[in-house]
């Protein structure tokens, strides 16, 4: 039975749901894109590993070839959650308008690993004499469990990674940390028409947040990097859960932000900082305040701008390495000891948007990228190129 096409690929992958999300409400399992990953590149004569992370949690890597070193193209498998009525075409479904290709995930990433089957596909009846790994990870949009599982399992992978995130098509070899926190505060409900018989964790809150911005304030004016778009660490308030009814004192409050610092930045001095301009705002009150991680924070990613696989990208690419705000799991594939590099050719400012989409015209593109560093890293020299 012949594999499906890349548009085929890339469609079935759109419609199979896999978000990943901090309330447990929205968050899915992520398997029948691991499953359908598996079943293609078996097919293809890739021995394929799936590896549990949690319940409903799973990464895949696949290889083709043996030995050491070897190429790793890299994504994470999830997406973030979506509101389906803010979208003008069925998010799981994958449609074309005005040249891109429109889907949840079609950017950042699960498109991805349709054009990476189809770069090695014409490539595998020759003699590899490095491994191809293709990695889907579980859980990047949030928790980054996956990635963090293959890190501590401490498994070496391969010479050189690509994470297939949206850039544009041009390399990235820099980007900012991931700190995700969470702020509950305990307050005690009442009656609205008497404030004296509770004490508002809504109140509270507000002053919380008052807090967070001035210390994101002090940040912006300490710290810059002018090699980031965003040259500033940032702040981002993401939700906020609390109350109940309008008549009722607000006995509970819970709000979850996102702080993405520069290199250089220190994650628990930050945390120091915060829970610093928190204890008065109990005090005063008189209310318990619980902040903590959500997750451990991803460390920012650097790699050297002399390493070969930064040279051979910008060879093919055209484009010098750059560095961007957000982040990825490209610190923990570093750990495992390969260059790596962020190189994807989706666009970051329609990600996590309704509408999420693919320029049509970066698809053949990306496979041919794909296919040539496939050949620098895995093929005979006289094949390679």
């Amino acid at each position: 039975m012949p594999l499906p096409s890349m548009k085929d690929q890339f469609a079935a992958l759109i419609a199979t749901p896999s978000v990943s999300c901090t309330q447990p409400g929205l968050d899915q399992s992520n398997s029948a894109v691991i499953e359908l990953l598996a079943g293609w590149l078996t097919e293809l004569g890739f021995s394929c590993d799936i590896q549990q992370v949690s319940p409903g949690k799973f990464n895949l890597l696949a290889s083709f070839g043996s030995g050491p070193g070897g190429l790793v193209l890299a994504g994470h498998s999830d997406t973030v959650p979506f509101d389906g009525a803010l979208w003008q075409t069925d998010p799981l479904k994958l449609t074309e308008v005005d040249g891109r290709w429109v889907g949840l995930g079609s950017c950042d990433m699960k498109g991805f690993f349709a054009l990476a089957i189809e770069a090695v596909k014409p490539l595998l009846d020759q003699p590899f004499k490095q491994p191809l790994l293709i990695l889907a990870t579980c859980d990047e949009e949030s928790s980054m469990s996956g990635a963090r599982a293959l890190a501590d399992a401490g498994r070496p992978l391969g010479r050189a990674a690509v994470i297939g995130e949206p850039t544009g098509l041009k390399p990235i070899r820099m980007h900012k940390g991931i700190m995700m926190e969470r702020i509950d505060i305990l307050g005690r409900s009442g009656h609205s028409s008497d404030p004296r018989l509770g004490h508002s964790a809504l109140e509270a809150m507000h002053d919380a947040m008052g807090e967070l911005r001035g210390l994101r304030l002090q940040w912006q004016r300490e710290f810059r990097n002018p090699q980031f778009s965003v040259p500033q660490p940032t702040l981002n308030f993401g939700c906020i859960h609390g109350g109940d009814n309008p008549n009722r004192i607000c006995g509970q409050c819970s709000m979850e932000f996102d702080l993405r610092p520069l290199p250089g930045m220190d994650p628990q001095v930050l945390r120091a900082a915060i829970r610093q301009k928190l204890e008065p705002i109990a005090e005063r009150h008189q209310v318990k305040i619980d902040y903590a991680p959500l997750f451990p924070e991803v460390p920012p990613f650097e790699q050297a701008e002399d390493a070969e696989l930064v040279r051979v990208a910008e060879r093919l690419t055209g484009h010098r390495a750059e560095a961007v705000a957000f982040g990825t799991e490209a610190p923990y594939l570093q750990r495992l000891g390969c260059e790596t590099l962020v190189l994807g050719p989706g666009d970051i400012a329609c990600a996590h948007q309704p509408g999420e989409y693919l320029e049509m015209s970066r698809l053949q593109p990306t496979v041919q990228l794909l296919r040539q560093l496939i050949g620098h890293y895995c093929l005979t020299p006289a094949t390679a190129g």
